[in-house]
């Protein structure tokens, strides 16, 4: 989604046919942003597959990714900023750790079920007589 320290900014979420650049807010987070516009920090869906572009060398040999990389956008319980990215080797990083600079565009939308079909049917929820 937008990590909490991107709350105190205008926000709006993703659309498929953008390409978003990570970038430094003015707070010092770096979140998702629409090229020329770190005014408005662009949410994105856990489970959403982002295709990356222009990963740091240092980011490269470190997890062992190349320059493009196809990711799923994650929420981590450690640290101190929560949303992040999972490599399709298993690693998992901060958005925070990629730095200012990096291409991301949305590849597949995270497929959720309808609220209405996620809730139990209400005959389900009565106690047994």
């Amino acid at each position: 989604m937008c990590d909490y320290s991107l709350e105190m900014y205008a926000s709006r979420p993703a659309r498929a046919s953008e390409v978003y650049v990570t970038s430094r807010f003015p707070s010092g987070s770096i979140g998702l942003a629409a090229p020329g516009d770190c005014t408005t920090a662009v949410c994105m869906t856990y489970g959403n597959r982002l295709m990356l572009e222009n990963l740091p060398g240092d980011l490269q040999a470190t997890f062992g990714v190349q320059a493009m990389e196809e990711v799923t956008f994650r929420r981590l319980e450690e640290g101190l900023h929560h949303d992040g990215v999972e490599f399709a080797n298993g690693s998992k990083i901060p958005l925070h750790r990629l730095g200012t600079g990096v291409l991301v565009s949305l590849v597949e939308v995270e497929k959720r079920v309808p609220a209405e079909k996620e809730r139990a049917p209400a005959e389900a929820l009565q106690p047994a007589e």
